[in-house]
Formats: structure tokens, C-alpha cells, sequence
């Protein structure tokens, strides 16, 4: 069975064609694999490479694939699969393709837009056009992403806000739909002091300050978050210790990404290369 999706790295637009029976073993067998990653993903050698939200650009998943999928080095997206960009069902069974054929070298980390189901919004193109039993299973197989990355060298990653958990470990037990789980898929950051900040009155996103990213990196033992969720964000904050990026067209013109060398210290922005396409 992986073969067949392995094939997907050399012929990635073979994705395009895939029928309604390949699409639901491919569901089926992805939500049996995602039940075997815990909630936070653990890194230790190679090299990472982030990728911000995609949203629907299949284009720059696929070329982040070409370029930096290798047997040493891990590819880990930051969530947000689907919706708002022009090929949404090619990306998101592009990457559950790749995480079955490559199962420790692509991480998909769940972002807001893998939980229609939990909290809906809008825009959910992709969500909307799925007939009932489609929508039901992408919903299943999507609740059942992991929420974030730690490395050895530093660096936490995750798709908004850093919950609000005893430690790091804790992560493990997080549970869709809690609170933790809203803070990490829905919270945005703001270039101010104080801790929770409140809802967005606009968007409903709880949005949390500077002394909240402190206390919880201090608890985590993290000196670097990376991030993505929040195109308003600026790219550094927090002491060029929060890195936001974005690799979807639907949001900028320039996509970005973060590459971590795991055999070194990371402290700041400043020890993570940061690449533009």
C-alpha cells in the first residue's frame, strides 16, 4: 500500500485523479496512521523544515516537497490544509498521501481549519462542497492530527497560541475542543504585555500577550516558538523569539518557510534559516 502512495512524490498530480474509492481507502488508511502519532511530535536529528499554512496551495506543497523531503530531515506543516486556496482536495490528499508513504519524515499538525467540525467558520469552501459522507470522514480523520512539534535544540512549533498546560508533556493529553485545544488552533498573538487578552470582538480568536508567551515558554523549556495561523502577525516578536510564516499564496505574495538544524542551540529567529519561494 505505501508503493502506491510513494508513487505521489513523482507524480504528485496523480492526486488530481484519484477516485471516490481511492480517496476513502486513502482516508481510512490515514486515520488508522494518525492514531499512532501522540499529540506532540518529538524531533531529534536532521534538519526540520516548517511550512506555514497552505491553504489550498497545492503548488507549494508540492514544491516544498521537492525540494526539502529527504530520508535525514523532517517535513512538519503547521495545519490549515484546506479552504480559501484553488485546490484544496488535491492538498490535503497529497499530504495524507505522503504521511502514509513517509510516515517519520512528514508531520501534518492540526490548525483550525482541520476542525470544521468542532467550530465552524467561514470561509470552508472545501468544507461546503463535500457531500455529507465525504465531510464526515475528512472530519474524523483530520480531528485525529497531532498540535504540535518539540525539538531537542529549542524550538516549539504549533499552528497559534502555546495552551495553557502544566508542562510540556501535557500536550499529550489534550483533547479537541477543550480550551488548550482552542488556544493552540485558534489563538493569535499581540505585540503587548498581559497575559490572556480576551476574544477578537471581529473574529472570536482568543488573543493573549506577551507575559502569557513568557510564563509558557518558561514552563515548556523552549526558547523559540514557531507558528503560522495569523497573517496579520509581524513575522518576529517577542524578542525575536516567535516566528510566524506563511507558505500559501492565498495570503501572500512570497511563501516562507523555517529550516532548523537539530545538532544546534536555537535561542532566537536568528538560529533558524528562513527561506522565501
Amino acid at each position: 500500500m505505501s508503493q502506491q502512495y510513494e508513487r505521489m512524490l513523482y507524480d504528485p498530480d496523480r492526486v488530481s485523479a484519484l477516485t471516490r474509492d481511492e480517496i476513502e481507502r486513502l482516508l481510512e488508511e490515514a486515520e488508522k496512521r494518525f492514531e499512532l502519532d501522540p499529540n506532540l511530535i518529538r524531533l531529534s536529528s536532521g534538519r526540520a523544515i516548517f511550512v506555514g499554512d497552505t491553504h489550498g496551495d497545492f503548488d507549494a506543497s508540492k514544491r516544498v516537497i521537492a525540494s526539502y523531503l529527504t530520508p535525514e530531515d523532517r517535513v512538519i506543516f503547521l495545519g490549515d490544509y484546506v479552504d480559501r486556496g484553488p485546490q484544496s482536495l488535491e492538498n490535503i490528499n497529497y499530504l495524507l498521501s505522503l504521511k502514509l508513504a513517509y510516515p517519520e519524515n512528514v508531520f501534518l499538525l492540526m490548525g483550525n481549519h482541520e476542525a470544521y467540525a468542532v467550530t465552524p467558520f467561514y470561509p470552508a469552501d472545501f468544507w461546503e462542497r463535500l457531500d455529507r459522507e465525504l465531510h464526515q470522514r475528512y472530519a474524523s480523520v483530520l480531528a485525529k492530527l497531532p498540535l504540535a512539534a518539540s525539538t531537542e535544540n529549542g524550538v516549539i512549533a504549533l499552528h497559534g497560541a502555546l495552551p495553557e498546560v502544566e508542562n510540556l508533556e501535557a500536550i499529550d493529553e489534550i483533547r479537541v475542543g477543550s480550551e488548550a485545544w482552542r488556544q493552540i488552533v485558534w489563538g493569535d498573538w499581540e505585540q503587548r504585555n498581559g497575559g490572556f487578552l480576551g476574544d477578537d470582538p471581529f473574529t472570536g480568536r482568543p488573543q493573549f500577550g506577551e507575559d502569557h508567551f513568557q510564563e509558557m515558554m518558561t514552563r515548556f523549556g523552549k526558547d523559540l516558538l514557531i507558528r503560522s495561523h495569523q497573517p496579520t502577525a509581524p513575522q518576529s516578536m517577542f524578542g525575536d523569539r516567535c516566528l510566524t510564516i506563511f507558505t500559501s499564496c492565498a495570503y501572500v505574495a512570497v511563501r516562507t518557510i523555517a529550516i532548523v538544524d537539530l545538532e544546534k542551540r536555537v535561542n532566537t529567529v536568528a538560529d533558524v534559516i528562513v527561506e522565501s519561494f
